[in-house]
């Protein structure tokens, strides 16, 4: 008969009569004994004459009577904490940046946030910080009064600002401000009761990054034949170029003009029949203006047509969302909703000859979401623990052209960080930081309030109301990953460059995988 008793040992405990069928599979004799001792099926250990018995077959020589000795530990019964757990939501401002490790915030000196919002924005760039704490001051170009107004000064400032953001859980940045102050004093401009004006945001970022263009130099490489050179971080990490034509619309034969134009930021115009920023970017790479015409001796009407011949690893794009009121004499803020993308797509803004360059990493992103895709549907049986537990460890592809450090070799970008408006116009109102910290986690830095925040709040920025409006925005590279099994030398068969990067798209500088 398959179905008889056995006795089992267990520690001092002793089970006389237990019941086997050795007909049934043994994980049904260890849940019996689970019932009986409360040791887990996974941590019982089962012996009988030296043997130990499997989980699929009944592989010893059992009878009616023989004694069975069980090995195995019941799990501990969990203690009550000492100290109850404390729900984020029950928590205030500084438990949460305790708990979350917050980035530190800026004190408001009064209307001062769009410096700190602005601050915050450009912090989010790893490379700059890294730029910044290997700049060297010139102590002779930083003296006296007018060398607190020097590029040198601003830059240096910079550095030891963000230095001590690095160690403070909240900075008061006033010596910064004193020297943006003498730097720019239409920024040190005061009201009636004696405090300082609302500044514009953007303006802001357009004159620091000025100032950095002259002092910061560019990035040092280790590749000994760089085709193309740059004499600033910001012309090499920011900076982008227009291949331009210009035509003349009243005079066919008149020869079509080719030039270059370098920016450090595209302009998304506002219109009735724009709704997306890619169409607002788009807008203002194609217009008509008016100059003397060669050919006819007059002032004519000639189209401009921009393309993009070099992407910067960092793309910021400003909404032009200001328009100055002549008989109110204010910047009116144009308050219509401009959606704008987590990941955006520069491809068909670049000239045919950057998109075949592009091209290469294009299809290498194509082949990495394809297998993934395949890959999900395989296992669409099996739950999101396993099959992040069966995702393929990956190597990070460079994301800039070998022969052009500071570049985007796939026109592939990632919102990284968004400055706000809330307000009716540039001079009043408040602005707000939004930095992306990790994935979906996000960070909004409301001067020294700082708090954590998800993707669909930033995307409720786009405007529409009252509530904050996106104004400038900043793209980093989106990063390619390979399969470690599929490049299992360099992780650098995508092509263009020697060294796997890290994820240049989060607030710190820690290796990460990007969305």
């Amino acid at each position: 008969m398959p179905s008889f008793t056995v006795k089992v040992k267990w520690g001092k405990e002793n089970f006389p009569k237990v019941e086997v069928n050795t007909d049934e599979e043994p994980m049904l004799f260890k849940a019996q004994l689970y019932a009986l001792t409360g040791v887990q099926p996974e941590r019982q250990k089962i012996l009988c004459k030296g043997i130990t018995l499997k989980d699929d077959e009944w592989n010893m020589a059992i009878k009616d009577g023989t004694t069975i000795l069980l090995l195995g530990t019941k799990e501990e019964v969990p203690q009550e904490p000492i100290e109850k757990p404390k729900f984020i939501e029950d928590m205030n401002e500084s438990e949460l940046a305790t708990a979350l490790e917050l980035p530190a915030g800026l004190t408001n000196l009064g209307n001062t946030c769009y410096m700190n919002a602005t601050l915050q924005c450009l912090k989010s760039v790893r490379e700059l910080r890294e730029a910044l704490k290997e700049f060297k001051d010139n102590p002779s170009e930083t003296g006296g009064l007018s060398g607190l107004a020097s590029p040198g000064a601003i830059t240096m400032s910079m550095r030891n600002l963000f230095d001590d953001m690095e160690r403070s859980d909240t900075v008061t940045p006033v010596l910064f401000l004193q020297r943006l102050h003498i730097a720019f004093p239409n920024f040190a401009q005061t009201g009636e009761n004696g405090t300082y004006r609302q500044q514009d945001a953007n303006e802001c970022w357009s004159e620091l990054l000025k100032m950095l263009q002259q002092k910061l130099p560019a990035t040092k490489t280790d590749t000994i034949d760089q085709g193309v050179k740059y004499s600033s971080f910001i012309d090499q990490w920011f900076g982008g170029t227009f291949d331009v034509q210009m035509k003349c619309t009243e005079a066919e034969d008149e020869p079509v003009s080719n030039s270059k134009e370098n920016f450090l930021q595209l302009s998304c115009f506002i219109s009735t029949e724009v709704k997306y920023m890619h169409s607002g970017i788009r807008l203002r790479l194609k217009e008509q203006l008016t100059k003397q015409s060669p050919s006819l001796g007059r002032d004519a009407v000639y189209t401009k047509t921009s393309l993009i011949s070099r992407l910067p690893a960092y793309l910021t794009v400003q909404f032009v969302r200001f328009q100055y009121k002549g008989k109110e004499g204010i910047n009116a803020k144009v308050l219509k909703d401009i959606k704008f993308p987590i990941d955006f797509d520069a491809f068909d803004l670049c000239t045919p000859e950057l998109q075949s360059k592009l091209s290469p990493i294009r299809a290498k992103f194509k082949e990495v979401e394809d297998a993934e895709l395949e890959r999900n549907l395989k296992g669409k049986n099996k739950s999101k623990a396993q099959l992040e537990s069966e995702r393929p460890k990956t190597l990070q592809q460079p994301y800039c052209f070998e022969d052009d450090t500071g570049s985007n070799n796939s026109g592939y970008y990632t919102l990284q960080a968004v400055l706000t408006h809330q307000g009716r116009s540039s001079s009043s109102g408040h602005y707000v930081g939004w930095v992306r910290q990790k994935g979906d986690q996000w960070i909004k830095f409301d001067d020294d309030t700082v708090s954590p925040v998800d993707t669909e709040a930033i995307l409720k920025l786009s405007g529409g109301g009252d509530w904050h409006c996106a104004y400038v925005l900043v793209y980093g590279p989106k990063i390619l990953e390979i399969p470690i099994d599929d490049d299992k030398k360099t992780g650098t068969e995508a092509g263009d460059g020697a060294t796997i990067t890290t994820d240049s798209n989060a607030a710190d500088s820690e290796k990460m995988s990007v969305d």
